[in-house]
């Protein structure tokens, strides 16, 4: 084959310069280690296991409902972190997505103590304990 030949044949079966770069760039920032999925993995199990010994240790009361919220939610943020991509985002969209459900249990942590207290008054004055 001659120069031209073989010039215009590796002209055919490559893509443009530009092209290769960035599909290079784009497909390689997108790749996470499969060593990142399998230790989230095992943390989720680790998680979901002390979520059952609690119950399989018969802890009561506040103790086991903290417990059980705490392990429900580290596995949660570990599944929106690594799977749903949310620690790779910029911080604006996860401002987005994380503030409102987290303004919403600050709410909910407001109206339990408000029950309380409305609760405790009942009490208090009218001597009804339901």
């Amino acid at each position: 084959m001659t120069n031209a030949a073989v010039h215009m044949e590796g002209q055919l079966h490559a893509p443009a310069h530009g092209a290769v770069a960035t599909g290079a760039v784009h497909a390689k920032g997108q790749q996470h280690p499969i060593k990142l999925y399998l230790v989230v993995w095992g943390w989720l199990f680790v998680l979901s296991t002390c979520s059952y010994l609690v119950d399989y240790f018969g802890l009561h009361g506040y103790l086991r409902w903290s417990l059980i919220l705490l392990f429900m939610i580290l596995k949660a943020g570990l599944i929106v972190a690594v799977f749903m991509h949310m620690a790779w985002e910029r911080l604006a969209l996860a401002y987005a997505i994380l503030l409102p459900p987290i303004a919403v249990m600050v709410f909910v942590a407001i109206m339990v103590l408000e029950s309380e207290y409305t609760h405790f008054l009942r009490v208090l004055f009218f001597a009804t304990p339901s």
